[in-house]
């Protein structure tokens, strides 16, 4: 099976700190342009499967027993204009590795698993696209060896920290609570189809049947085999999210590196708010272009044909050298107009962790409130008897 042991290409310290961590990858397409898809938390590498089959022609991977008959033939390798893709799971996730301290996923870390699959597939470059807590994995990639990125594609990403917390309303509560109680592949298949896609995409009809109804059997079909995420994977690569944060100068190197960025969400997302993308495709002035559809989380899925289009005209565009400043979509500002966006960007973290904070100090009140009424319910007075004299 196609593994990468991240130890064995890592320094002395960090091969002691992965020793055993194992990577799963699989790779699809044959040519010189390399991409590399980092998927997001609780994914596996097959979910990619849209963009896989858009940017290589095949959904068939490189080590399938037939592929490897075609190459001894000499056939589909080299192909001039050709892309080969990886994709792969990320510790805490599928057939990867499954450390149990939450220390051991940061999306440091992690994208460090991601340069030492690089240098195992023998790739000195690639264009690297990540997918929600994949884009942030990504952003610390590109800060980390901005030399061996051709570009860059953030697809609905957050900064992290306080910013992964979903706008608080009834429909996001709901989810919420059903996804902690998902228990089974059915159950879960029920909620990620909510967080996933939009209503409207959901309730399209498909012959006789919704899209609902379709999804769904494929999600549990799809869930059963891979099986539930670990509560070690979950809670890790929850603290990978939390945890995560792109410093200013990590957003300068970006910045001043010279390949391209594309940043593409959906406009109905309820967990990676829009706002935190806009907000960030700002910050990457003037290398980025933002790029807003008509779709949830996963508008990998609902909106492929639009999506997979962006990311071969970012290979182009890259390849072509395109110039920033035709490259990205925003109205040109000045560098006084830009220390206004970091300014606005400083104050709206400020007044996001406050909200956080508020939001958790609530918390504490209703739970106290809760447990308040439960003891006041058990303390019953006694019945005194009328005393016989």
């Amino acid at each position: 099976m196609p593994f990468c042991e991240v130890g064995k290409t890592r320094s002395d310290v960090d091969a002691a700190l992965n020793n055993g961590i194992q990577i799963f990858h699989r790779t699809y397409g044959h040519g010189a342009t390399k991409v590399l898809l980092i998927i997001g938390l609780a994914g596996t590498h097959d979910s990619w499967g849209p963009q896989i089959k858009g940017l290589t022609g095949t959904d068939m991977p490189n080590d399938d027993e037939t592929m490897a008959v075609d190459r001894e033939s000499g056939g589909g390798h080299n192909e001039v204009g050709g892309i080969e893709v990886c994709a792969f799971d990320n510790r805490g996730m599928g057939r990867s590795s499954i450390p149990t301290k939450k220390s051991d996923y940061t999306t440091r870390i992690m994208a460090k698993d991601a340069i030492a699959l690089l240098d195992h597939l023998g790739w000195k470059k690639a264009h690297v696209f990540g997918h929600s807590m994949g884009a942030m994995i990504a952003c610390k990639m590109a800060a980390m060896v901005p030399d061996r990125i051709l570009s860059l594609a953030l697809l609905n990403v957050t900064g992290g920290g306080f910013e992964c917390f979903p706008k608080l309303d009834r429909k996001t509560i709901s989810i919420a609570i059903r996804f902690l109680k998902a228990k089974t592949p059915e159950q879960r298949a029920a909620v990620d189809l909510d967080t996933h896609y939009s209503e409207e995409y959901l309730e399209e009809s498909v012959g006789s049947n919704t899209r609902r109804a379709i999804l769904y059997q494929e999600y549990v079909k799809g869930i059963t085999a891979t099986g539930m995420q670990s509560n070690y994977g979950f809670d890790g690569q929850i603290n990978a999210c939390w945890t995560h944060k792109m410093t200013r100068k990590e957003i300068e190197l970006i910045r001043s590196c010279g390949f391209l960025v594309s940043v593409i969400h959906g406009r109905q997302d309820v967990i990676a708010q829009i706002s935190h993308a806009r907000r960030l495709a700002e910050k990457l002035q003037p290398v980025a272009r933002m790029l807003e559809l008509h779709g949830g989380h996963l508008v990998s899925h609902e909106r492929t044909e639009e999506v997979n289009q962006s990311l071969l005209d970012l290979i182009k565009a890259s390849e072509m050298k395109m110039s920033p400043h035709d490259w990205n979509n925003f109205p040109k500002i000045s560098s006084e107009t830009s220390s206004g966006i970091i300014v606005e960007g400083e104050t709206n973290i400020i007044l996001g962790k406050l909200y956080f904070y508020l939001l958790y100090l609530f918390s504490l009140f209703m739970m106290a409130l809760k447990y308040g009424r439960s003891a006041l319910q058990r303390l019953k007075p006694a019945r005194v008897g009328a005393s016989l004299t």
